[in-house]
C-alpha cells in the first residue's frame, strides 16, 4: 500500500467510516455542501421546499385557469383563484411529470401526465391554500394556489 492509500485509509478511520457503533434513527448530522443537506440514519433527507406565494395585489382568476409545465418549471408558479374555478395543468415538458398536493384543503395526485400534452384538472370547491409539486422535479416544479371565496 502506497503513502497516498495509507493517508486516505487513515482519513476514513478518523472520520468514523466502517464504525460498528450503533446510532438511533433520531441522530442527525448536518453536512456542509454548496446546498446544505441533512443526513439522518445514514440517508439523505431532502430539504423543505420553499413554495412561492402570490403577491398581495395579485388578481383573482376565475373560470378555467391554465398552469403550464414547460422546461421543467411552472408558469405561473403562484396565483389566486376563485372558488368554483377549474385548474388545468398542461405538461409541455419532454418527460412525464405529475401534480401532487402537499397537504392543505385539497388532496390530489394526477399520476403521470404524458409528455408534451398530458393534462390534469381540479375543480375548486372550497377556500384555502394549495401547495403542490411534480414529485420527479420538486425543487424546480412546485407551486402555490390561494383559493378565495
Amino acid at each position: 500500500m502506497g503513502p497516498v492509500a495509507i493517508v486516505c485509509a487513515t482519513g476514513l478511520l478518523v472520520a468514523g467510516c466502517g464504525s460498528s457503533e450503533s446510532k438511533s434513527s433520531s441522530d442527525t448530522v448536518t453536512v456542509a455542501t454548496t446546498a446544505s443537506s441533512t443526513v439522518k440514519g445514514g440517508l439523505t433527507v431532502p430539504g423543505k421546499i420553499n413554495y412561492a406565494s402570490p403577491t398581495a395585489n395579485a388578481a383573482v382568476q376565475s373560470g378555467v385557469i391554465t398552469i403550464t409545465y414547460h422546461e421543467f418549471a411552472i408558469e405561473p408558479d403562484a396565483l389566486k383563484a376563485k372558488v368554483g374555478s377549474t385548474l388545468k395543468w398542461i405538461n409541455d415538458n419532454t418527460e412525464k411529470c405529475n401534480v401532487k398536493s402537499e397537504g392543505g384543503p385539497y388532496t390530489f395526485d394526477s399520476g403521470d401526465l404524458a409528455a408534451e400534452g398530458g393534462t390534469f384538472e381540479l375543480k375548486l370547491d372550497k377556500p384555502g391554500t394549495i401547495h403542490y409539486e411534480c414529485t420527479s422535479y420538486p425543487t424546480t416544479m412546485n407551486g402555490t394556489i390561494e383559493v378565495v371565496s
